[in-house]
């Protein structure tokens, strides 16, 4: 269904642990044939997780909304725009009340959910004396004040909210890898410094040695050229270079056969050039830097050809792709290798905020260990109270137990007399 494939697969994101198994799919030797092809139930395809911390929240949302027809009739004919817009969210006044109920019962889980989670980091922190109906306003994807019921506002906000994460994921993603590789540099720098001269030239000799290892790889085809999908058509597909029609591969590896090509089945088209760069066996080789090279490629291919900025490839956007002059004749593409990730300046300003952490962690470490010192004092205090409690407590029931035996009158005489 449109809608739902525009929510879901414009919202979810490619996770790196389900790369491997979104590749093309299997092919016979009639391969041209597609028209026929059995489609793929996508009922029974799980959409991957999209990351956000309300992920569940909104696939469970998205799933009631379905069971309503009218709903699901005025969504199957919306526009991107239309749904990111919230106007269609004024339709769900329209919705059945059983629908409204499921929906209720959603937020009130939700805001539940959220409550504990502002519960354990105060909790945490040791906070008290806080308002936590007042910290739910730090959640934009539903409506705080009204925690009871599910409104068109809610529907609107939560499409507004992961629709504006979203847009910002990859550029987080970008800046997460610009700090890896900082601090990959700032390390093997740290390391250098442990080292004495000589070691230290054969370490810097080996870094180089592997650099050069890693650039030389063969030549990568610039990322949605017809070249770069020729090849997957013949490579993966197993089909005949000379019989390339672009219409057929975009059926082929429309996996789910939605109709579109999403953010993943993309991503899943560039792993033959990624091979080319990249061997897990190789110690030269970072995967990391790998996933970095799949997330630029997805992003110059849907900047190139997804003209309506919806995160979705549809046939007639593939079709007048391959029609530009950039589709025969793309430039080269430089990866990653022939990129300088940051300066040198960004890079001792990054060493600097390692190293005000690394004062705070130590100021905190320090803090702790104060505490735990106080802590066990005062635990070995405790202790020996209660051992001279016990001592005490041992010497009056010994006294009590003595003056129960042999009680004695004034003038030392006991009060027993023996039998005769």
């Amino acid at each position: 269904m449109k809608w739902r494939t525009i929510l879901l697969q414009y919202c979810f994101l490619l996770v790196t642990c389900i790369l491997t198994a979104l590749e093309a799919v299997p092919i016979d030797i009639d391969k041209t044939k597609v028209e026929n092809a059995q489609p793929v139930d996508s009922a029974k395809i799980e959409p991957p997780d999209t990351g956000l911390y309300y992920d569940e929240y909104l696939k469970q949302v998205i799933d009631v909304l379905e069971t309503d027809n009218h709903f699901r009739e005025k969504l199957q004919k919306a526009d991107i725009e239309e749904i990111k817009s919230g106007r269609l969210s004024k339709e769900l006044d329209l919705v059945s009340h059983h629908v409204r109920t499921k929906l209720d019962e959603l937020k009130r889980q939700e805001v539940a959910r959220l409550r504990m989670l502002i519960k354990a980091k105060l909790d945490s922190l040791q906070d008290t004396g806080i308002d936590h109906h007042a910290l739910l306003k730090q959640f934009d994807h539903l409506n705080h004040l009204n925690p009871e019921k599910f409104e068109s506002t809610d529907l609107d906000m939560l499409i507004k909210a992961a629709t504006s994460d979203l847009e910002h994921y990859d550029k987080a993603r970008h800046e997460e890898f610009k700090k890896y590789e900082m601090m990959k540099e700032h390390e093997r720098r740290e390391y250098l410094k442990t080292l004495n001269e000589e070691k230290r030239k054969e370490e810097e000799s080996k870094f180089e040695e592997m650099k050069r290892k890693h650039e030389n790889h063969p030549k990568v085809n610039h990322p949605g050229s017809k070249d770069q999908l020729k090849e997957v058509w013949e490579e993966t597909d197993g089909l005949d270079p000379n019989d390339f029609d672009p219409k057929t591969f975009f059926k082929l590896h429309d996996v789910n056969s939605d109709g579109f090509l999403d953010e993943q089945e993309l991503e899943a088209l560039f792993t033959k050039e990624l091979e080319k760069v990249y061997d897990p066996k190789n110690e030269e080789d970072d995967m990391v830097e790998m996933e970095e090279e799949r997330l630029r490629m997805r992003e110059h291919v849907m900047n190139e050809v997804d003209t309506n900025k919806d995160r979705l490839v549809t046939l007639e956007e593939f079709l007048k792709a391959t029609e530009k002059k950039e589709f025969l004749e793309p430039d080269s593409w430089e990866t990653l290798d022939q990129q300088q990730f940051f300066t040198e300046e960004e890079l001792k300003e990054y060493e600097n905020l390692i190293s005000i952490q690394e004062t705070e962690l130590k100021k905190k470490a320090d803090e702790l260990q104060k505490q735990k010192e106080e802590l066990q004092r005062q635990h070995d205090q405790l202790e020996a109270q209660k051992l001279e409690y016990h001592q005490v407590l041992r010497q009056m029931e010994q006294k009590k137990l003595q003056q129960e035996i042999s009680p004695s009158v004034p003038g030392g005489e006991s009060k027993i007399q023996p039998r005769i």
